[in-house]
């Protein structure tokens, strides 16, 4: 019989590994935790990593001038430059990756579909765009196959993301 090596999938924490959200929750993860015996995860909260505690206060990505920044409305923090910092270490350490799953919505994580607010203030509009630490993964990484925890819910989703994993390092 064939045997196959086993991907490496960078994915989330907070998703099933570890209490990590801002709140000091973690999150059913389904899914992933279906791949733990099929794939090498090496597991990432970057809003911890580039040294937040839990819990902490949430954050909110806020355009100033045009650029996202990371703040945390309550305090007035502003975590951009720690997130960049980590992110940038982080993403140059990593060699053979075969894939990523992150938190969706995240302000750091998230790949689309996060809320970047016009001010900290409460009822500031918003649109949506990238987490910080999702768009740098994304721009670095655009051949590998890159999904939210969200997104994997959608058969024909995770079926794609499942054969780009497994036939990455075939290609």
């Amino acid at each position: 019989m064939r045997e196959f090596i086993k991907p490496t999938v960078v994915v989330s924490k907070c998703l099933g590994f570890e209490h990590c959200r801002y709140n000091g929750e973690i999150i059913a993860a389904p899914f992933v935790q279906k791949m733990r015996p099929h794939v090498n995860f090496i597991v990432v909260c970057p809003e911890v990593e580039s040294g937040q505690g839990v819990p902490r206060e949430f954050l909110r990505l806020v355009a100033v001038d045009g650029e996202p920044r990371l703040l945390q409305p309550d305090t007035g923090h502003d975590h951009t430059e720690q997130m960049r910092a980590f992110t940038a270490s982080f993403l140059d350490s990593l060699t053979d990756l075969d894939g990523f799953i992150l938190k969706n919505r995240s302000p750091s994580c998230g790949l689309n579909d996060v809320k970047v607010y016009t001010s900290t203030k409460k009822g500031a509009t918003a649109t949506k765009g990238q987490g910080m630490f999702g768009g740098a993964v994304m721009e670095r990484f655009p051949t590998l196959a890159i999904e939210d925890e969200g997104r994997l819910n959608n058969f024909r989703i995770r079926e794609h993301f499942l054969t780009r994993v497994y036939t990455s390092d075939a290609l």
